[in-house]
């Protein structure tokens, strides 16, 4: 039977307040952790049990490797004094005995741990872990599973799926179902970090501290809480509370796959880089996980950025082997020769994938929207989301606008939930409305202007006057239609203010439409010229298909009315 690990705990926040003694042993078994000297590691974690006995993190650290040297027996009675002495709440040990007896072929009584630990733990942490023991206890018993029921179970097929739209980038899909969960169960932790996630994500960073510190509140060692806090807090620029979390993340010593990647791709986030080396490297020796790409990415950048330049070179090599058409791999090896003919190597990214700037210098690809690398990238996504939220007046219009490029639900809902932010400004929301309209959105919407919550119609142009005839939205349509596809949102919005401005002045007295072309070329020449673009009157007529001196008649009469040149004037000289 395959080995199977059992986890160290992580060290809790009162470790750091250890004699200088138990501290002193503790770390010389991560140092011989670290160069797999097994027998000197469980050595010296038996010193440190010797001077803090009453330390329950020590006795499952010995348990760890007691179980990793092949003593499962040993482990066990370590665990079973553990719970019935030292810490009754650490339901995870039962998990972790239902392993060793496993290992040691005891089924029964690794079916009876393992019914233990799912009907008391209440944080789910092992559960895809122990519900693929108990499909091999079923094989071995060749019977069900005695289990009348699983405490952290009610929710799991809703939280994988939740999992799964975070990974994808989808983020307010992801959160709307994560709410349900956390309604429901509200000692879900591991939903409820995910939340916590997916809140950060779209940018509502209140609520995700909010919601990590309640994970913490109830489990204060939970390493995937420490680690997102610290994220969290990195972002939020809080220095002093990030010191100290970044003391307690230093010296935690996980054992189980989950926990040790999440451990290591944090330290390395944090610019922790040897600690994520250290980390990495353990991980590359296990034959569970080192055939993942990302793996060998992450190890190289870890690597790199602790200047182990030929180790960095080596790792993306083998990455170029195992997802030869990333093209990942080949670019920052490239990048790192670069880099030395030029005698400085600048910090690089964890994230798997290529420099958000080095995917956009092919904008030709954009012409019906983003390249899946960038569209389905949940970084990327992620970035724009926040940026949403949180950037300044021209960083949220070009988001507006590259969020057309995605064009999909997860666009559509973020759009209308801006649409309701009070502060937001109201031009911004008028880009919004119109990407909206591109993609297809039609029925009111609410948008909140000047105090008070109007429906909208995107698919029509928003104006005060009493009727809006189909005529006058065509002449709208055509403009925008002839501008191409590769006009920006603002060029839009500009041809309709001016139509807009043009009808309501003139309002009852509009003059007929029957020359749809020669007005649209009309708003095209006009907008084209307050926005200092080079164009004439024949340029614009053989675009649509009329006389120059007919464009030039219908331009003159919508200037006439809304003094178009003298506003221009006011920003910059009006060219004729």
């Amino acid at each position: 039977m395959k080995k199977s690990k059992v986890q160290i705990e992580g060290m809790q926040a009162d470790v750091l307040s250890l004699s200088l003694d138990a501290n002193f042993f503790f770390e010389r078994a991560v140092s011989s952790l670290d160069r797999n000297r097994y027998d000197k590691a469980l050595k010296y974690f038996r010193k440190a049990v010797e001077y803090e006995p009453g330390n329950p993190v020590n006795h499952c650290n010995m348990a760890g490797i007691l179980s990793e040297m092949g003593d499962y027996e040993a482990s066990n009675a370590v665990l079973s004094v553990l719970l019935r002495d030292i810490d009754p709440s650490m339901t995870e040990c039962y998990f972790y005995m239902a392993n060793n007896y496993a290992n040691m072929e005891q089924f029964e009584a690794a079916e009876e741990a393992l019914i233990t630990y799912l009907q008391e733990d209440a944080d789910g942490q092992f559960l895809a872990e122990a519900e693929e023991m108990m499909d091999l206890l079923q094989y071995e018993l060749q019977r069900p599973t005695k289990l009348k029921s699983i405490k952290s179970r009610e929710g799991m097929i809703e939280h994988d799926l939740a999992r799964e739209l975070l990974e994808e980038g989808k983020f307010a899909q992801a959160v709307k179902l994560l709410e349900d969960i956390v309604a429901k169960h509200a000692d879900f932790l591991a939903a409820r970090n995910n939340l916590a996630l997916g809140y950060y994500y779209l940018g509502l960073f209140p609520e995700a501290m909010d919601m990590i510190h309640g994970v913490l509140e109830q489990d204060a060692g939970n390493l995937h809480g420490l680690c997102n806090l610290a994220i969290f807090l990195q972002r939020e620029g809080s220095v002093e509370e990030l010191d100290k979390l970044r003391l307690l993340l230093r010296v935690v010593v996980p054992f189980h796959q989950e926990h040790l990647f999440k451990l290591a791709t944090t330290m390395g986030i944090l610019g922790e880089h040897e600690a994520a080396y250290t980390h990495f490297k353990r991980l590359l020796k296990d034959d569970e996980v080192n055939s993942d790409p990302t793996l060998y990415h992450y190890a190289a950048v870890a690597a790199y950025n602790t200047e182990r330049y030929s180790v960095a070179r080596a790792l993306w090599r083998q990455l170029q082997k195992l997802d030869p058409n990333s093209g990942i791999s080949s670019f920052y090896l490239n990048r790192m020769d670069n880099y030395e003919l030029q005698g400085q190597y600048p910090p690089i990214s964890y994230h798997y994938n290529l420099p958000f700037e080095e995917q956009l210098k092919q904008p030709e690809k954009w012409e019906n929207g983003f390249p899946p690398e960038i569209r389905d990238n949940p970084l990327i996504r992620s970035s724009f989301f926040w940026a949403l939220r949180h950037g300044d007046h021209q960083t949220k219009l070009q988001v507006i606008q590259a969020l057309r490029l995605i064009a999909d639900r997860e666009v559509e809902e973020a759009l209308l939930a801006f649409l309701l932010v009070p502060e937001e400004d109201g031009y911004l929301k008028d880009m919004a409305v119109l990407v909206l309209r591109s993609l297809g959105v039609k029925g009111p919407i609410p948008v909140w202007k000047g105090g008070t919550t109007t429906m909208v119609d995107p698919s029509k142009t928003s104006s005060s006057l009493p009727v809006w005839r189909s005529e006058w939205q065509a002449v709208i349509d055509l403009a925008v239609k002839r501008i191409g596809k590769t006009s920006d949102l603002q060029l839009q919005h500009d041809i309709e203010t001016l139509w807009v401005d043009f009808l309501t002045r003139l309002y009852p007295d509009i003059p007929t439409m029957a020359h749809i072309e020669g007005w649209a070329a009309a708003l095209d020449y006009l907008t084209a010229k307050m926005r200092r673009k080079p164009i004439t009157y024949e340029e614009v007529a053989k675009r649509y298909g009329i006389s120059a001196s007919t464009a030039s008649r219908y331009a003159r009469r919508v200037n006439q009315v809304c003094n178009v040149k003298e506003k221009a004037n006011r920003t910059f000289p009006f060219v004729q």
